[in-house]
């Protein structure tokens, strides 16, 4: 399985030496379809150089690639290509969501988060419901957080009582992005944890509930925590 980052892509800043020696959209589109899949990563980095919209119309075809890491490098660049076309985006992402591969599969519910396309909530919550596979859950999750759609409580609130504890401590975080009353009661509880991480992550939730006594007073007692990250947390929110 190949190792789960949060893939970022910057625009560079180029000089004029620069601009002379990068490729051409057309030279970058060869490579694209080039044998070698390293040719094809490299032409993938260099998408970042070009106007957007046509580096997204160039990304598409790679998102179903015969390799895995090109895919996977692919679906994850449609976190911020897909800002050209949301529609054609969703489309592509919810499609990857059936790659045969767990990191594709989770890098294409990473993009729908940063993308906020809501109409993939029940795709995601079909594979969270089918899939084995903890990090395609994990992600899964903490994209419903990013989305901050409201419809996806029930399946948050599920996961809080996961056996997995990744899984478990990313369902606190996106009750807390998802800024739904009804999850204090549910949060609560877990800052008496006595893992010093689980009251990190729910400082950081009740934070977006700072407003409502019970989570005022929750923030109080964890501002005092003997773990200084999670004090600096809750006294952030203070």
């Amino acid at each position: 399985m190949l190792k789960k980052v949060a893939i970022k892509y910057p625009q560079k800043t180029m000089n004029a030496n620069d601009a002379a020696n990068a490729p051409t959209p057309e030279q970058i589109s060869q490579a694209l379809k080039s044998e070698n899949f390293g040719d094809r990563i490299k032409a993938l980095n260099q998408l970042r150089d070009i106007d957007p919209a046509v580096a997204f119309k160039l990304i598409q075809p790679l998102c179903d690639d015969r390799n895995t890491r090109v895919r996977y490098a692919a679906v994850s660049q449609i976190s911020t290509l897909g800002e050209q076309d949301k529609s054609t985006a969703l489309s592509v992402l919810t499609a990857s969501l059936g790659d045969p591969e767990p990191d594709v599969q989770a890098a294409a519910a990473d993009s729908l988060g940063a993308l906020k396309l809501t109409a993939a909530l029940d795709d995601l919550h079909e594979l969270y419901q089918q899939t084995p596979e903890w990090l395609v859950k994990m992600s899964i999750i903490a994209c419903l957080g990013e989305m901050g759609d409201r419809r996806a409580f029930d399946l948050l609130q599920s996961a809080l009582t996961s056996d997995n504890a990744l899984i478990s401590v990313s369902a606190i975080g996106a009750l807390g992005e998802l800024k739904d009353e009804r999850a204090l009661p549910l949060l609560l509880p877990y800052a008496d944890s006595d893992d010093w991480q689980v009251r990190h992550r729910v400082a950081q939730a009740l934070g977006h509930f700072s407003d409502q006594s019970e989570a005022a007073q929750a923030l109080q007692k964890l501002a005092k925590d003997e773990s200084a990250i999670v004090a600096e947390t809750a006294q952030s929110h203070k």
